[in-house]
Formats: C-alpha cells, structure tokens, sequence
C-alpha cells in the first residue's frame, strides 16, 4: 500500500519548527502589549516566541518551512522617502498590525507616510538546486520587498499572498529583509473594507502592513506551486488542477485521495492539466457532516518523487433549485437547506484584523455554530487560509464578500477587479465557501451585470450574490429585473426588520443583513460613550425582543426566504450589535435559548463546543445602583474610572445636573495627552463655555480631530460658539445684527470662531436674499475654509451666484469655489454647476467641454437634462433664468 502523508501529521510537524524558527535571533525583551480599551483572553498567550506558530497554508501544506513572525524593526517616514531608514523606530511584534495594541506599537499610518520593517535570518536549510521561497500572507497594501539591499519587488493588495524566490539573492549568515509599505487606508484608491482614519459606527480602526504570517519555505528546483479543486458530486469525483513552477521536461503528478488511511481514489497526469480524480460514493460535506478526503498529491520526474505537498478537499453542491411548492431555493447536496447566518467582520480589539492565536480564530467559527447558526457571511474582508480551514473542518457554509470598491475612479476599480480574482483564487479550494457577493448596499457599484457573470465564469460551481442590499443603492435601477441581473440571488437589508426581498424567476430570496439591536455589556464595550446600535434594548428585553423577530423572519421563510445573515455575532468596536461582547466574554442571550430560537429554520447542527465559553449577559438594570454610587460620590471617591462610569450612568437616569457636576470632575483631572476614550467622554459631556471640557478642545483641538475624525472638536466648538455668541442676534430674517461687534466677540476663540463667524454671515444674507453682501462674505468663507466646506454646500452657493448675479467678479469667484468643490467629489451635477458660472462668466468654450463630461458621467435619468443645458450652451443661449 502507498504511505499516506497525513494533513493533521504535517501540521503538528511544522507547528514545533515554526516556533524554533520565529524566535530566531531575536529578543522579548522590549516588547510588550500596548494598552487597550478591551482585550481578549488569547492575548495573554502572544510572545514575541510563540506568535501565530501554525503552518498558514492548510490546504497545501510542506514539512520543510521556517516561521518569520515575531520581533522585527520597525519606522516610520515620509512617503516619499525611498532608502531604508539609517535608523528604525524600535520593534514590532509581526504579524500584528501597526495599529493593533499586540504589536506593541499602536500607531495609525497616515497616507503621507511610509511603514518599514527589518529582519535577519539565516538562510535555511537546503540541498542541490533546491530554491526558498519567501511568503507573506497579507501587506496592506503597497508593499515593496528587499534582501541583501536588492529590490525583490513590488506587491499591491491586502487581503491575499504573494511571493519571492530569494535563492539567489542569499547569503549563509544574516540576511536582511527590508520591506516598505504604503497604506493610504480610506484615503486612497485601495481596497480597505471597513478600515477607516477616524473609525466611528460601522468603520472601525485601519490596519497596515503585515498581518498574515510571513514565511520562508524550501522547495525542489521544479515544484508544485498551486491547487485548484472543484468537487463533482453528479460526476463522483474532484476536478483537479496541479500547478508547476519551474521548467523542465519529464515531469507528471500523481493525486492521491484517502480517508482513515484508506485509499478511495488516484489520479496520474501531466501538471498544468486538468485531472479528474474518482471519488466514488462520496461521503458529502455538509455542516451536519463536514467530512473531508485527505489529498496527498505528489511532483514526479522520470517517476521518481520530488515534490509532496497535503492537501484535503470536501465533496458537495451548492445550487438554486425549486421546492416542492415551486419556490426557488438554495440547495445544499439536493437537499433545500435554509443559510441561517450571521454577518461576521472579522475584527479583535487586541490585534484588530489579525486574530491574536489560531485557538480565538477558531473560537469565532464555534461560537457561531454553537449558536445555532449554519452560516456566516465573511463582510468585506478576507481572512487568512487557516479560518477557512476551522470553517471547512467544523462545517459552516460561508459567504464571502469581495472587498469593497474604495470609490468610483478608473484605479480604484482597477485595483477592485484585481483583488477579485485574487480573492476567489485564495479562496477557491475550500467547501465551505458557497457564495460570492460582489457588491454591499450599492457602495461605488458599477458595470454590476459584467461584473456578476465575470465571477461566474471565474467559478461556476458557486452561487454569486450579484448586489447584497440592493436597497440601499441610491442609484438602483427602477426595473425589479434589473436589479440582481445575472444574480443567483435577490437580496434586500432590512433593519432592525426582518424583511423578505423579491421573488424573480430562477433566484433564491435572501436577507441580506438585519437585526443590529445594540444591547450593552459594562465593563466589555470598546468605547460606552460612543456605543450605538439602530435600536437599543436593555438586556431583560434581549430574548425576548430576539425572539419575537425570528418568528416573523420565519413567516418568511414560509413564504419563500432562502437565508437571512443577522447584524452580528460579536459587537465590534464601538458598534454594539453583537450576540457577544468584543472581547468574545459575554452572551447576551443564554446559548440554549438561541439554540432553540434557531431550530425552528435548521435543527443545531452539532453540540456547543467545548471551548465555546462565555457567561452570560447580567440581566438586571445597572442603573439600579445609582443612588448608592451617586452617595459614594457625594461622601469623596472621585476616582476616574468611578466619575467616567457614574456621569453616563447620571444621563441614563436624567439626572443632568448631577451628570454636568460628576462630568466636570472626571474632566478637571485629565491630562494630555488624552486617550480615545477621553475624548469621546468631553465630545460629549462638554454643552457651553464654562464646562471644563470647553477649554480641553480648545486646546486639543489637533488631537481630538485627528484621532475622532470629522473635525469633531471644532465641530462641538462651533455649535457652542455659535450658540452663546451669534444665534441671539440672527433669530430671524428680519435680525440686523452688528457684525463687527459679533466678530469681536467670536476672535477669541481662534479658528473655530472665525469660521463660524463668517460661516454664519454668509448663511444670514443668503437667507436675506443679500445676493452681493452674500456672494462677497462666502468668498471670505471660501477663502479661509474651503477644506472644511462640504462639496454640496460649495455647490450651493456657486449656484445661488449663477442664479441670481451677473457680475464678473463673483462670477469668477464662484468658479473657483466649483474647482474646490470638484477636487473633493466629481459629481456630474457638480461638474455642471461648474459650466454654467464658466458659462455665464462668459468662458463659452470652457463652459461647453466641462458641460460634455457632465453629459458623459451622468446617470441616464439626468443626461437629457444636461444635454438640453449643452445645445443652449453650444447656440449661445441662455441657460438661466
């Protein structure tokens, strides 16, 4: 009998050399967890010698590799800066995120900025004309990688694996590995997913750099260098692909299937063809049975083996047939099969987009089976190989999200269509992927039908959800049939719902998304006073209220729903939707109760797991305990973490004097610089000028900015500003305030005060109808704070300019003001703002080339309009009234 690798053998194997190898030359000394508002039980397991320690390709795994995670150098520097730095920052625990508290750096990587990394290792064991190959499995998102000095290349995406053959550029001793790294986050052209600067609501803190292990591996001179399974249960057997690299005549493989040690199947032929391996009377994989063939496929030269790689596959179909009543549903081993799911984001408050070990890994994938569901939509992230891995072996179907388009320029879609075809192909193996979604909400949705049947003819052995919360999109077609064209599925979002989309021949109905009921866990929320849900209950009403949607959601079902994906397993960051805490502690409803909520769609389809432990959410009001605590305070204890608590707890319970007093003396004692959770606590709490939080912003107003996003200080101050200094003289139209005296008053608070000022002015004799007192105050306004001015309000005023003045000189101010307006937002109604002042300005021919690029970007409803505004333009008629 042939001797079979076994998958699990090589696994345990490779684990013990990682960790040799990941302490290689380095020392923990320095390094430790930066602090944190949460974190999770794993963390306490993360050294700088036993970090992500497990092979990271389950699915084509080798004996022979070295683990590069662990202590590196990092800097920070300009973006433009080219050579490695002379000096490095200090260290950084690899693969964790430069902004993850487990790197033990914890900073943000702004978009004019560049992240570098260093290490030296030796080079590995080898023989002949072997070569090593250097892997990462995911940079976010410019990388640019060097040994020895030598440019090895350039890599662009952040969510799948690259690689390098280093071999010739090795040295027996202390090699340096230098890599550079790039991520403008939300600000660029990238895919980023849900990583934001200035996280709030649903976008959460950004990731940069390495995040997936990194790691070296030795192979012969020709080897096996990639997979392609597809499983055919009509047919009985595995559709096969074995990939080369390297040249060379004489080479076959030969795929070897198996199960407890069992042969069930083999396959000879040439690499880079396609194979077909028999598997009959397959045992199929399905989440109540995720059983899995061990694969062991083999490189051979003039017959003799070169090359091993394990591997493991699981047999099952996935389609859309019609039930016994005529409904068009999603079948699973031609069986209807109800994809009862959640909406999983893939984020940890300790190490954010990478999981702190392998054990929390898999603890997401069984808490969620354990919770009664069967499946989980991965929402615009992709995940490293080894949680696909925990999905496939623990049996729970997935639907993954391609990640989001980041805007709607020619290289931004270019870079979107690129990580979709490396996300199917890093993803493509495993069974328990059964559906792609291409698009969420209509987020910089574009050529979407093209787009859909691309992807099916990328993999039509799956289901592809063309628009989830189709919806949402602004811009949805007004046809119910073109709304999910060349789409298996229709799919709607519906919260809190549930809601059912609708039904179209030959596509299943899906719920996309619902639920988001914010339920709060003290002492496990990332930041309490920022926590939101789209509605909030208190914990005694939890089950109950959960309870009660589900029974609606299956009258859905009864009435032709296929899926549903609730808003969410976990509460992630400051959203505070999850079945779980963020730091995975607590339940918010007992287990066995959702479990039994559950299995009215799908009986639970194992037993909780073992390692799936959390308490349960303590049910009885919190707030219950003010009088006492209020008595504590007013007997002395003031400290901080007690006033932050208690001044929440005093709004809670209305009691706003109390809540003002307690807010102020947790406020006197803060010193900068201030934590995140700080200033969201006077963001909030600060009301008017004499509050101490008042003077906090003033002088933190950079900081607080930065960190909060969306100017948050300046805009708290400004609404103060305006509040106490200029609202009692603009109450109405028929106000004549004394500027001059306002403008006096508002000076003394620096820039707040000044844009609020001439912001006000300009809205007062706008209102007025004032046209010239209007159009020269917003050229002030303009002038001083044009970054700040949001594009639709520029627009606005450019207008009203266009409408109601003819002279040249507000004209041509008006213009510029457009210019601003469009560097921010290249909307079609923007861009035809813009022609008509250019138009009116006298500037015919300009008028009329920037009139043609709002014709061509306009959406179909608006392009006669604009057309119409074109032919006036190109007679030399008027186009206002």
């Amino acid at each position: 009998m042939l001797r079979q690798i076994s998958v699990a053998f090589l696994l345990i194997g490779c684990t013990t050399l990682s960790i040799l190898a990941s302490g290689q030359g380095q020392t923990a000394a320095s390094w430790k967890m930066t602090s944190s508002p949460l974190q999770t039980r794993w963390a306490k397991d993360v050294s700088p010698s036993n970090t992500l320690p497990e092979y990271p390709r389950p699915q084509m795994v080798r004996a022979n590799w070295e683990n590069l995670n662990g202590l590196w150098q990092y800097a920070i520097t300009s973006a433009g800066t080219q050579a490695p730095p002379a000096s490095f920052d200090g260290q950084i625990l690899v693969p964790f995120p430069l902004e993850s508290a487990l790197s033990g750096v914890k900073k943000t990587l702004q978009p004019d900025q560049r992240l570098w990394y260093k290490r030296t290792f030796d080079k590995p064991a080898a023989k002949g004309k072997d070569r090593v190959l250097l892997h990462f499995g995911a940079v976010d998102f410019d990388a640019t990688v060097y040994l020895n000095g030598k440019k090895l290349g350039n890599h662009t995406g952040g969510y799948t694996g690259f690689q390098f053959d280093i071999t010739d550029q090795l040295k027996d001793k202390n090699n340096e590995l230098v890599l550079s790294v790039l991520d403008p986050t939300d600000a660029g052209d990238n895919p980023h997913g849900k990583q934001v600067l200035h996280p709030q609501n649903i976008l959460y803190t950004g990731t940069s750099g390495i995040w997936q292990t990194v790691w070296l591996e030795t192979v012969p001179a020709v080897y096996i260098d990639g997979l392609k399974m597809t499983p055919q249960v009509d047919q009985q057997q595995l559709d096969l692909r074995v990939n080369t690299a390297g040249t060379g005549n004489g080479y076959t493989v030969e795929a070897i299937a198996s199960s407890n040690g069992t042969v069930i199947g083999s396959v000879k032929g040439k690499a880079n063809a396609a194979l077909r391996l028999p598997v009959p009377n397959a045992r199929l994989w399905s989440p109540n049975e995720p059983f899995l063939y061990n694969l062991t496929v083999k490189l051979l030269y003039n017959n003799k083996v070169v090359d091993t790689v394990g591997s493991y596959f699981g047999m099952r179909k996935i389609e859309i047939k019609k039930d016994e009543h005529g409904q068009d549903r999603i079948f699973l081993n031609g069986k209807y099969t109800y994809n009862l799911g959640v909406l999983d984001q893939g984020f940890w408050p300790d190490g954010l987009y990478t999981a702190p070990t392998d054990e929390a890994l898999k603890f997401d994938v069984l808490a969620i089976k354990s919770m009664g569901f069967n499946t989980i939509r991965k929402h615009v992230k992709v995940e490293p190989s080894r949680w696909y891995y925990h999905c496939d072996k623990e049996g729970i179907l997935v639907w993954q999200d391609m990640v989001t388009c980041a805007n709607n320029t020619a290289d931004a879609r270019k870079n979107f269509e690129k990580e979709n075809i490396a996300t199917v192909e890093h993803c493509f193996n495993h069974p328990s992927i059964v559906c792609w979604v291409l698009f969420n909400e209509g987020w910089a949705r574009y050529d979407q039908q093209r787009l859909t049947e691309a992807m099916k003819q990328m993999d039509p052995s799956r289901i592809i959800n063309g628009h989830t919360g189709e919806n949402y999109d602004r811009e949805s077609p007004k046809d119910a049939s073109e709304k999910w064209k060349s789409s298996d599925l229709t799919d709607v979002h519906e919260y809190p719902g549930p809601g059912i989309s609708p039904a179209l021949p030959g596509k299943a109905r899906v719920l996309g998304e619902w639920g988001g009921v914010q339920v709060k866990t003290p002492n496990h929320q990332w930041n309490e006073a920022d926590g939101w849900g789209y509605i909030s209950i208190p914990a005694s009403a939890f089950a109950r209220k959960y309870g009660f949607m589900n029974k609606h959601l299956k009258i859905y079902e009864e009435e032709g729903l296929s899926g549903s994906i609730y808003t969410e397993p976990f509460d992630v960051e400051t959203e505070e939707n999850g079945l779980i805490s963020y730091d995975r502690e607590v339940i918010k409803i007992p287990v066995g109760q959702l479990r039994q909520i559950h299995s009215t769609f799908v009986p639970p389809t194992s037993d909780v797991a073992a390692a799936f432990i959390v308490k349960d959410i303590d049910t009885t009001n919190p707030d219950n305990r003010y009088t006492a605590l209020l008595t504590e305070y007013n007997n002395g204890k003031k400290d901080g973490p007690f006033l932050q608590e208690l001044a929440q707890m005093a709004l809670r319970v209305n009691d706003k004097p109390n809540a003002v007093k307690i807010a102020n003396d947790y406020i006197g004692q803060m010193k900068a610089p201030l934590t995140r959770s700080q200033m969201s606590f006077v963001n909030k709490f600060t009301t008017n000028s004499r509050d101490k939080g008042f003077t906090l912003l003033l002088d933190n107003r950079d900081q607080i900015n930065q960190t909060l996003g969306k100017r948050q200080a300046d805009v708290k101050l400004m609404t103060i500003i305006y509040g106490e200094e200029i609202q009692p003289y603009v109450q109405n139209t028929a106000a004549t305030p004394d500027w001059n005296k306002i403008e006096a008053k508002t000076k003394q608070y620096g820039a707040p005060g000044e844009e609020i000022f001439l912001r006000a002015k300009t809205i007062h004799f706008l209102n007025l109808k004032d046209w010239n007192n209007f159009a020269a105050t917003a050229d002030q306004y303009v002038g001083k704070c044009a970054p700040y001015i949001s594009a639709n309000e520029l627009n606005t005023y450019a207008w009203t300019v266009f409408e109601n003045i003819s002279d040249p000189t507000h004209l041509s101010n008006a213009a510029t003001w457009c210019q601003h307006m469009l560097k921010a937002d290249n909307n079609p109604a923007y861009i035809d703002t813009y022609a008509n002042v250019l138009y009116k300005a006298g500037k015919k021919d300009d008028a009329i080339a920037t009139e043609e690029k709002a014709v061509e970007l306009a959406p179909a409803s608006d392009k006669k309009t604009y057309q119409d505004i074109l032919d006036k333009m190109k007679k030399g008629e008027k186009t206002w009234k």
